[in-house]
């Protein structure tokens, strides 16, 4: 029998803001869409997807799992955030072929969903008090009951009396103006270094923020046991994790409340299941990060809609990095990441469910984008973490 599967074209579109998608054709005419990228380094991942090619063309994209244990167990070396990120936005369009194949959801293909909506958050600008009244409204005009913000801005290692007294400036504002009817996290986002974080802590405690993420880099995850017995708030890690063993010590330690992998850097769906099952196992939360476009937003929430353990969903719509070029705009049908009291609807169309705009796609390839992460530094002029 003639399978409509086969893999025969494999097509890339580096856009605005900072994204890179894939397009998997089959020879039947299936188009599946992922989102391989990590933010600074799209060309390095385009590379990538393109040495891979010669373990997808001609194979049949019904066999996920097979194709995804190739793709990372068929090189010598392993793991890191390149391969891993081009893995992930291959395995998003093979899960959103199959789907449009059998005309079924993602989240059906995955055992079926365990919920009817999702509670989501969006990120606001943590580092200047003068920003963060004036777009938490906005957010919660928009129909979020949860955000999150930078901590702190650019910290020292050891850092000055008065720096740590304008960490609590911004989350204070946010419980005068809100009380605690909206739920604020808080990420330190691997700025601070180990001798802080404490200090920190005592600083936010009385605001009783979400969570606290990131409180350390992830190379120094071995801190995360000081820090998790100090204090009660949630311990939120894992963006910069990239595989299910990257994820196993920190899990086993007991050290983390709420694991944070990123659909389009930790392995793509099949692989985040899988960290969210195991994450279950040790009774801790999933919260998969995402400050990317439609299709990892959308992989997300299909992990998120069958995860007995996800509690909320990060998402960029309108978040200052997408200026000019935001996460609706190449979706043809934006109501389907509609906010409604908080929460997204299950997703009901095949696949992923996202239609991507194609047109709008390669008019953004034309520009393209040569984004990167800016380099801070301290009043010495050292080197500070972003």
């Amino acid at each position: 029998m003639k399978d409509p599967l086969i893999i025969e074209k494999i097509e890339l579109f580096k856009v605005p803001p900072r994204w890179l998608f894939v397009k998997i054709t089959t020879k039947e005419g299936i188009v599946g869409w992922g989102e391989p990228v990590v933010e600074g380094k799209a060309d390095t991942v385009a590379a990538c997807v393109k040495e891979l090619k010669q373990y997808l063309i001609g194979k049949s994209a019904r066999n996920i799992e097979d194709i995804w244990q190739i793709l990372h167990r068929g090189g010598f070396y392993r793991g890191g955030p390149i391969l891993m990120s081009a893995i992930s936005g291959i395995d998003q369009a093979l899960w959103d072929i199959k789907g449009k194949h059998l005309g079924v959801p993602v989240h059906d293909l995955l055992g079926g969903a365990v919920r009817d909506k999702m509670k989501m958050y969006c990120w606001i600008g943590g580092d200047n008090p003068e920003v963060v009244l004036e777009q938490a409204h906005e957010k919660v005009k928009a129909g979020f009951q949860a955000v999150k913000m930078n901590a702190t801005g650019g910290m020292d290692w050891i850092s000055s009396l008065q720096d740590i007294k304008k960490v609590s400036r911004n989350i204070g504002l946010l419980r005068e103006e809100f009380g605690n009817s909206l739920d604020i996290g808080l990420d330190f986002h691997g700025r601070v270094h180990k001798g802080m974080v404490k200090r920190l802590i005592d600083e936010l405690a009385p605001y009783e923020p979400m969570f606290l993420e990131e409180p350390v880099l992830s190379e120094n995850n071995d801190a995360l046991q000081h820090i998790y017995s100090y204090t009660s708030i949630p311990i939120a890690t894992g963006e910069r994790m990239f595989s299910r063993w990257d994820f196993k010590k920190i899990l086993a330690d007991g050290v983390v409340d709420i694991i944070q992998p990123d659909l389009s850097h930790a392995g793509g769906i099949s692989e985040v299941r899988r960290i969210a099952t195991m994450a279950e196992a040790y009774d801790v939360a999933l919260a998969p990060h995402c400050p990317l476009g439609p299709i990892s937003l959308a992989s997300a929430l299909h992990v998120d809609f069958v995860s007995a353990n996800a509690v909320i969903q990060e998402n960029s719509i309108g978040i200052h990095y997408n200026q000019g070029f935001d996460l609706l705009d190449y979706v043809l049908n934006p109501e389907i990441f509609d906010i409604k009291d908080g929460y997204i609807d299950l997703f009901q169309k095949p696949g992923l469910g996202v239609e991507m705009n194609e047109e709008k796609l390669r008019e953004g390839q034309k520009i393209g984008h040569n984004w990167a992460n800016p380099i801070w530094r301290g009043k010495d002029g050292n080197f500070t973490e972003w």
